[in-house]
């Protein structure tokens, strides 16, 4: 410590330097008095809002609003935290009118540094960490208990508000892109069978539908076909039996009826076949047109595969989207609305003072330590025996001659009057 090795150092110091200890305390605690005279009160209001689950489970009907809601509540801090709704808010309750000076960049900076929005994590299921928040704080630090509640008060329902509306319009875009992917690949099969169609008259092919029948009135053909070949070997048969047994005459009658039933036969066999060489000719297609037909088809059923699966995702979207305008998914409530501070959350002002108080006295002190250690004097025997190791024969002690001088004003008047007097002499 310098000069200073005992108490009775630091009580000799003190005894020296209590003017300067003096003039810094005392000028410090002016200071600290005008600070806390210029100090203003600040009330502190607390909005709590709770992040409530879904009515409906999940695995019964899903919302289609994705993500964690810790991202989507620092996306609506973000919003919150826009210049412009900070001027809406700031223009409705007239914060800051008793600092016309401040410019609305700088009210700004203000509110937002005077409001914070926090959120308290959900409790973890197993190890996984989904971003999940369960409660939102809200706190606001205004000059006056109303201005607190009503800043906490706005921005809690502005962020319900956000919410609520951003979960809407979320879904209501998933729904709509999908009923307009819907409608767009409804379209390409209509395009697409048109095409077939069209495809189809050009090469002069069967329809799909008109195949089969096509094929079933051949198999119909063909039998009929036989049933007549079956008939006319009877009737052959018929006519040879009758040329054997019957007489001539008889005979003869007989056998011009066979022969008329045989050119019955004939002439419907013949018009079968025509009409079978016909549809198998309808039938038969050629290589680049069955390789056409395979294309469409592949594209058909690819399209209406995709058909399915995004009619089962707008269904989907459709359930998620009435989910959230009728507000049975996530949702915000307020658990604790704002209300009135009793009491300013700065500290008093009288405490500002005394702490301001004891730390100009400590400064003092450090000042004048400062100052012993600046010009270190041996001041005692006990100080110069242990710096030096040797002990003094004699120590002459201090003598105040300040009493036998004249006092300081007769002093100064006579150093006044000295100058006064070499001038007179000159002249």
């Amino acid at each position: 410590m310098g000069p200073i090795f005992s108490v009775r150092d630091f009580w000799e110091m003190l005894r020296r330097r209590w003017t300067v200890i003096l003039y810094v305390t005392v000028l410090g605690c002016m200071v600290s008095l005008w600070v806390a005279l210029r100090q203003q009160h600040l009330y502190q209001s607390t909005e709590v809002i709770q992040v409530t689950r879904p009515t409906i489970a999940d695995d019964l009907a899903k919302s289609t609003v994705e993500g964690s809601s810790a991202r989507r509540m620092q996306l609506i801090e973000q919003r919150l935290m826009a210049r412009g709704t900070l001027l809406d808010i700031i223009e409705k309750f007239a914060l800051y009118a008793d600092l016309p000076a401040l410019t609305p960049t700088e009210k700004v900076v203000m509110l937002r540094n005077a409001v914070s929005i926090t959120g308290v994590a959900a409790a973890r299921e197993g190890f996984a960490d989904d971003g999940t928040i369960s409660v939102l704080t809200i706190t606001a630090l205004m000059p006056t208990a109303l201005q607190a509640q009503q800043v906490a008060s706005e921005f809690g329902q502005r962020t319900i508000e956000l919410s609520v509306a951003s979960r809407i319009e979320q879904a209501r875009e998933t729904l709509s892109f999908f009923a307009e992917k819907e409608a767009a690949v409804a379209s390409q099969i209509s395009t697409l069978e048109e095409e077939i169609s069209a495809f189809y008259t050009a090469n002069d092919v069967a329809q799909p539908g008109t195949v089969e029948f096509r094929r079933s009135e051949i198999a119909t053909i063909n039998e009929s076909l036989l049933d007549i070949a079956r008939e006319k070997i009877l009737i052959r048969r018929a006519a040879d039996q009758a040329s054997a047994t019957e007489r001539p005459a008889t005979a003869k009658r007989m056998l011009a009826d066979f022969a008329e039933q045989l050119a019955t036969l004939d002439a419907q066999n013949s018009l079968l076949n025509q009409r079978k060489s016909e549809l198998e000719a309808a039938l038969q297609t050629t290589p680049e047109v069955q390789r056409q037909l395979g294309v469409y088809s592949r594209q058909m059923q690819a399209l209406q595969g995709e058909l399915e699966t995004i009619s089962a995702r707008r269904n989907e979207a459709e359930v998620g989207f009435r989910l959230e305008t009728s507000r049975q998914s996530e949702r915000l409530t307020v658990l604790e609305p704002a209300a009135l501070a009793d009491y300013p959350s700065t500290a008093a002002r009288k405490k500002k003072a005394l702490m301001g108080g004891v730390a100009s006295l400590l400064v003092g002190l450090a000042v004048a330590f400062g100052l012993e250690l600046r010009k270190p004097v041996l001041r005692s025997a006990v100080q110069m025996e242990r710096e030096t190791g040797l002990a003094p024969v004699a120590s002459i002690p201090v003598l105040d001659v300040r009493k036998h001088q004249p006092g300081r004003i007769a002093a100064w008047l006579r150093a006044r009057r000295k100058p006064r007097a070499q001038k007179l002499a000159q002249r």
